[in-house]
């Protein structure tokens, strides 16, 4: 009974798994890898499962910490954001968006350079999730969950312009 809800939370959410995994490995076998370490961690931690959340916002918290972990063990890889043109960061003032691929490897390179909150916090943020659900799967308040957005916005505007400089 237990095993079947949990492999029905898994199957529901594993759109989840594939994100994360995607952001943090480069390559397919690092990120089977990653899948396997992140299910069996959410197996581990599925009695203690507090239904005062949603499955989503659990599964994000231990998915990215195992990500997190792993991508520390690993050696150093490029950060891969899985970004599609709508949702990308308005990073130069006088354009409304990044239409060019390179200027999009730009701000990959720029985000593979932040601290592993910061890259969990704009992943979490460029999937367009709010302050509350950022602030519950990081386990940081709301304030510091808009803060922090702030502060990265404004690093990746500095690294931004002053490669065009």
């Amino acid at each position: 009974m237990k095993e079947d809800i949990f492999i029905s939370v898994v199957d529901t959410h594993k759109g989840i798994l594939y994100k994360i995994a995607n952001a943090y490995c480069k390559s397919m076998e690092d990120r089977e890898d990653l899948i396997q370490e992140m299910v069996f961690q959410l197996w581990r931690s599925f009695e203690k499962y507090n239904a005062a959340y949603q499955y989503s916002t659990w599964i994000y918290r231990i998915a990215l910490n195992v990500a997190i972990s792993f991508y520390r063990k690993s050696k150093p890889l490029p950060f891969i954001l899985p970004m599609e043109e709508e949702h990308l960061l308005n990073i130069r003032e006088s354009e409304p968006a990044i239409d060019n691929i390179d200027q999009l490897n730009l701000l990959n390179i720029f985000i593979a350079s932040l601290k592993d909150l910061d890259k969990a916090i704009i992943l979490l943020y460029l999937e367009e999730k709010s302050y509350k659900e950022i602030a519950e799967i990081m386990g940081i308040s709301e304030t510091n969950v808009g803060t922090k957005i702030g502060r990265i916005k404004q690093l990746l505007k500095q690294k931004f312009n002053a490669s065009h400089e």
